[in-house]
């Protein structure tokens, strides 16, 4: 009998556009080992993304081996079918061994009324005060509100169920990690709300091993987080508190635990969530993607030459087709173009000025935010280059490389895993 996939307590999600930073990505997992705490890497890329750059999911699976075997990883492993739906999971299913089964589209969608009312019979102990250690006040529910709460939320879980059980059909039970998204959504959810979806999640039979949902704040690509720090601080202690209680009350799996999506320099609430986890002893994945894109821009305009040329051009074909590049992220970036560069002062660019500008050090003066996400989104155009782009980055591999190790292992894997932000 095979042994079921367990995620461990620390990972961390590593978007990887092109398939070529695969061993860059683990050599900062690696050097999060030797300083003494396993950070498991889970490589993740959604269908989207896939359509975008024409490559297919097996592709991510045999990057992520060959980066294992080359640098001689011997700990766990996971290639992540990203914000997959029930519609676009079947070319994931041979590859892939973690799947994020993004249902944020069905919140709100009204669930058969036969369904909430036998949700609500089995359920009378979310009704009253529910006492949940760790969370400083009871939280008070009533018959209606959980009435509401199942309307909002019940519809989407049971299509996250039908999901999984299209999968463990394929994978077989307990030969894959399931997590379910629910970020990508206008509200964030309460506490009250997390452990109402947590019973739903137990009833529909999903052993979920992480859950992201929808915190306060916006979660803009590739910057820096905007909102209350300590307000996510409240939520996402509160949210380890859910986590716990519904481990016990509903039988969830023991290691569940949050994670972050959108998670890539969000340096302003790495230290609450190092301290929160620290404390309660839970385990968190951090989900980045794009980061790594955008370190591979760092790494070609530092090289100078025709990887500095390229990023420039890159810079101009984004600039030029900003409206068809920012539409599908118009929730996730906020983009002042009355402070983006024109692509002429771009052109006559030193590698100091355009690095610079996109690489995410807010103390150098030159970083600008509104630069950095519009080359976020301009990976579409690096994809357009086809291979003169993945050559280019061939030629440059090693300081490419040494971008994106450094970016993950000092701007987001020490402040989270290891140490706390100063």
């Amino acid at each position: 009998m095979k042994q079921n996939l367990t995620l461990p307590r620390f990972s961390i999600g590593v978007g990887d556009r092109f398939g070529m930073q695969a061993k860059a990505q683990l050599q900062a997992c690696i050097l999060a080992l030797d300083a003494g705490v396993e950070v498991v890497p889970v490589w993740n890329k959604s269908n989207r993304e896939h359509v975008i750059i024409g490559s297919e999911p097996s592709a991510a699976r045999v990057a992520a081996d060959i980066a294992v075997k080359d640098l001689k990883w011997t700990g766990p492993y996971f290639v992540d079918a990203d914000h997959i739906q029930l519609k676009t999971v079947g070319r994931f299913l041979e590859p892939c061994d973690f799947f994020t089964l993004d249902v944020a589209d069905m919140i709100g969608q009204p669930a058969a009324a036969v369904d909430v009312e036998a949700f609500i019979a089995r359920h009378g102990e979310l009704i009253g005060s529910v006492v949940i250690p760790n969370v400083d006040a009871p939280l008070e529910v009533d018959r209606e509100y959980l009435r509401s709460a199942a309307n909002n939320f019940l519809a989407a879980v049971k299509e996250a169920g039908r999901i999984y059980r299209a999968i463990e059909k394929s994978k077989g039970e307990g030969q894959f990690v399931s997590e379910i998204s629910m970020d990508e959504t206008n509200t964030a959810q309460t506490p009250v709300e997390l452990l109402v979806v947590l019973a739903m999640i137990a009833d529909e039979g999903i052993p979920i091993q992480t859950i992201a949902p929808k915190f306060t704040g916006r979660f803009n690509k590739g910057v820096d987080y905007v909102g209350n720090v300590a307000a996510f601080a409240r939520e996402f202690r509160e949210g380890i508190a859910a986590i716990a209680y519904a481990v016990g009350r509903y039988r969830l799996p023991e290691n569940l635990k949050l994670s972050v999506h959108s998670g890539s320099d969000k340096f302003s609430i790495y230290k609450v969530i190092h301290e929160a986890v620290q404390s309660s002893g839970a385990g968190v994945h951090l989900k980045t993607a794009g980061t790594t894109w955008l370190e591979e821009l760092v790494g070609l305009a530092e090289s100078g030459g025709d990887g500095l040329a390229v990023a420039k051009e890159i810079y101009a074909e984004a600039f030029a087709h900003a409206d068809e590049l920012t539409a599908p992220y118009a929730t996730v970036i906020d983009i002042d173009r009355s402070v983006l560069p024109s692509p002429d002062a771009v052109n006559g660019w030193s590698s100091e000025e355009f690095t610079g500008a996109l690489r995410h050090d807010g103390t150098n003066a030159a970083y600008n935010p509104s630069f950095r996400q519009l080359l976020h989104v301009g990976f579409k155009v690096a994809a357009r280059m086809g291979p003169r782009y993945l050559e280019t980055l061939r030629e440059n591999e090693e300081i490419v490389a040494r971008n994106v190790t450094a970016n993950l292992f000092e701007r987001h894997i020490k402040p989270v895993f290891l140490s706390e932000v100063k």
